[in-house]
């Protein structure tokens, strides 16, 4: 069942929650921006602060599923260890699943890439909970994903970017690492010294290398930061990343990375996304510089 209006909507869950025992009635609710897939509001009463996330039915992304049962999943499984929203309750809706966790203070990340490298690696030492999605290992793998998106594309632009495709090859680690799965500025939320991820609808399993290249991406630093990082804010993050063997890694993933974001790009500019076009030129660019 698609969104109803907001109004309706709103007054179906402050229905729902009373149901289950919430005291919202009082309550003051702000619907958060950022979400680009599912809608949000921070709920706000004399004593809780908790947050209402309503998934949005249907719908297919190549690249970032939108899984309510993974983040219920991940929240459960991160609890206590200051990396995620604390969880607090999960229901289906007549307008999609909702979940509610505790509101993060603070603000959305958007400089200082040295606490986020430390957030990351701390999250990829944790053992994630089982039955996730794996994530693609290696570049022949990614090149398969990167493909299937492109199948997805006006054939005459796909071919250009098909083009593109990096050379050589680097082998799979085989590693099975917890992932955020899209660590994207909008998604650290809090202040210097205690971020934490929210919108963990993309978990996985997998290289590490992943939630690397979704926070290094250009084309994702542009959605949300409306600038890529620097040269020297990309080095600072590597630099940083605690575990250092995985550098060398990444490094020589990057150029397929960069490729299949600029995919992903071409099949969000096929949907009607005006700025997905200079994202993907972002994307080529940096995948260029990684190259020579």
């Amino acid at each position: 069942m698609p969104f109803g209006s907001a109004i309706e909507t709103q007054t179906d869950l402050l229905r729902a929650l009373k149901g289950r025992g919430f005291d919202v009635a009082a309550a003051a609710w702000t619907q958060l921006v950022g979400g680009r897939t599912n809608r949000s509001w921070k709920v706000e009463s004399h004593d809780q602060c908790i947050v209402v996330k309503l998934f949005s039915p249907g719908g297919h992304n190549p690249l970032f599923p939108n899984d309510p049962d993974g983040e219920v999943a991940a929240l459960r499984h991160l609890a206590g260890r200051d990396l995620a929203p604390a969880y607090v309750d999960d229901f289906p809706t007549d307008h999609g699943h909702c979940l509610i966790y505790e509101h993060v203070p603070g603000r959305t990340w958007q400089d200082g890439p040295l606490q986020i490298a430390e957030l990351l690696y701390r999250v990829h030492c944790v053992t994630g909970p089982p039955h996730l999605r794996i994530t693609p290992d290696g570049s022949g793998e990614i090149e398969h994903q990167t493909k299937s998106i492109l199948a997805l594309c006006p054939q005459f632009r796909a071919q250009s970017l098909l083009g593109l495709r990096p050379k050589g090859a680097v082998q799979p680690s085989g590693r099975l690492s917890f992932l955020h799965g899209d660590p994207v500025p909008g998604n650290i939320v809090g202040m210097q010294g205690a971020w934490r991820l929210i919108d963990w609808q993309c978990p996985a399993l997998g290289d590490p290398c992943e939630d690397l290249a979704l926070f290094l991406s250009p084309a994702m630093q542009l959605a949300y930061r409306q600038q890529p990082l620097t040269e020297t804010e990309r080095e600072t993050f590597l630099l940083s990343y605690p575990d250092q063997d995985l550098v060398p890694r990444y490094l020589s993933l990057a150029p397929w990375y960069h490729w299949r974001m600029a995919a992903y790009c071409l099949w969000l500019e096929s949907r009607g996304d005006c700025s997905a076009s200079s994202a993907g030129a972002a994307e080529i660019a940096a995948m260029a510089m990684v190259v020579s």
